[in-house]
């Protein structure tokens, strides 16, 4: 038989209350195992993101080995309400980092799932504006392109998605979001030009200006680009920026073009139709996520056009 010790230490909440009363705990227990290979597995527990679960193994007194991990425990995070016109601002460059964002924004969006993925909860204030009744200081004291996603880190303000997503994951702990290998850094680079063009032909589809079958071919490129690397089902094979470039919209185009056009874009695409799976598994992604029903009323207003001629 071999001893193994397992301590940890990590912040916990009681079940019954979410968002308050937070708990340090230390605590080590001993197992006594057979020399066969083992996988030990821990009872379920609400840790409080972003906890770092530290793991230290000690078989005998000759071999000592540690693992830190990020705990991906299903916990939600309290969000606060959107900020509108009449809402008092938060005080700039006061320390804080603050990420301005819009729940129904699939631009932000990008930036929250970082966030989220990097176990940054605590480090990265979430400020959410109100699209529809925007506060008019924020056009002036922070982007004055008046749009969201926009990042308040070391009194700058970094702004454009795909630029906070790299920003965020380089500048920031946790685990990296985007691989070494070059050949898989080089495909990352060109699926990041094509998003424009993604987003492009499906909306142009969706306003009755483009057509069904430009919009398939976007998601072609979709199915073909999933099929580059055979090591995992996302699009660089393991998890990375890249699919969090292309969720927040995907998520928004499958239900829309369900209800309005009967179209399935998984149809034909057993690749895509495994990603979103995939996607739909991660808690960090599904923490940002919006029912789909509110999503298909959103595209409805914004696309009235193809509404009334499906009709």
């Amino acid at each position: 038989m071999t001893s193994l010790k397992v301590s940890f230490r990590g912040t916990a909440l009681p079940s019954s209350s979410p968002q308050t009363s937070r708990h340090h705990f230390s605590d080590s227990v001993t197992f006594s195992l057979p020399k066969k290979s083992v996988i030990a597995k821990f009872p379920n527990s609400t840790i409080l993101c972003h906890p770092k679960l530290r793991l230290q193994a000690s078989f005998g007194k000759k071999t000592r080995a540690s693992v830190s991990a990020i705990v991906a425990t299903g916990v939600q995070e309290v969000l606060p309400p959107a900020l509108t016109n009449s809402s008092v601002p938060p005080t700039l460059f006061d320390g804080n980092t603050r990420l301005y964002v819009s729940y129904t924004c699939p631009f932000a969006q990008r930036a929250w799932i970082v966030r989220n993925c990097k176990g940054l909860e605590e480090k990265i204030e979430l400020v959410p504006l109100d699209l529809l009744d925007r506060p008019s200081w924020y056009k002036e004291k922070v982007n004055s392109t008046n749009k969201v996603p926009s990042l308040e880190h070391n009194n700058e303000i970094k702004v454009e998605s795909l630029d906070l997503i790299r920003y965020i994951d380089s500048n920031f702990e946790g685990p990296s979001l985007f691989p070494d290998d070059p050949a898989k850094r080089e495909f990352a680079e060109e699926l990041f030009s094509y998003t424009d063009s993604f987003n492009t032909s499906v909306f142009l589809f969706f306003k009755g200006d483009g057509t069904e079958a430009a919009a398939g071919a976007a998601f072609d490129y979709i199915e073909t680009a999933l099929s580059k690397f055979e090591d995992g089902p996302f699009f660089l094979g393991q998890f990375s920026l890249v699919d969090i470039a292309y969720a927040p919209f995907i998520e928004r185009f499958q239900p829309f073009a369900l209800d309005v056009k009967k179209l399935d874009i998984t149809a034909g695409r057993p690749r895509l139709a495994a990603w979103i799976e995939e996607m739909d598994k991660n808690d960090a992604y599904n923490r940002t996520r919006r029912d789909p029903k509110v999503h298909v009323e959103i595209y409805k207003k914004r696309f009235p056009v193809i509404c009334s001629s499906a009709s």
